[in-house]
């Protein structure tokens, strides 16, 4: 498994957009005019790859005012629940700190908000809310 942080003009984007696109739209049912956003440019995209070069995670990393924000977290089903999704989230905040970022901010799944607590991420929400259709709260952890 390898992990490559790419821009909008590498070809390993659209590996990244394919798995966005399998998990987000096909399977949780989210429009793609939501999914796919004008904040790509200017987002570090990361994508988790087999060692067969299959795609099967994507993340994006953006810069926001007091820190980063992390969005588009995704790993395929048949690859959820091995922990490919906290070596993902960690290779975002080691780019975080190469970035000199302060902290990191998410809004996470409802469902999901267990998976980042474990990663030391802390809700910052009273309640949950509607983004895209899907209950989620906001989440956010200091970079040392």
């Amino acid at each position: 498994m390898n992990i490559k942080i790419i821009s909008t003009t590498d070809d390993a984007y659209l590996d990244a957009l394919a798995v966005r696109k399998q998990v987000f739209v096909k399977e949780q049912g989210v429009d793609e005019t939501l999914e796919i956003d004008d904040r790509e440019a200017e987002s570090r995209h990361f994508v988790l790859y087999t060692n067969t070069n299959q795609p099967f995670g994507a993340a994006r990393l953006r810069p926001i005012e007091d820190g980063g924000k992390v969005e588009r977290v995704c790993i395929i089903k048949e690859a959820r629940g091995l922990g490919y999704g906290e070596q993902l989230m960690q290779a975002m905040e080691e780019e975080g700190r190469r970035m000199h970022l302060s902290s990191l901010t998410l809004y996470a799944q409802v469902q999901a908000e267990g998976f980042y607590k474990k990663l030391g991420y802390l809700t910052l929400s009273t309640e949950p809310f509607l983004d895209a259709g899907i209950w989620h709260v906001s989440m956010r952890k200091t970079l040392d």
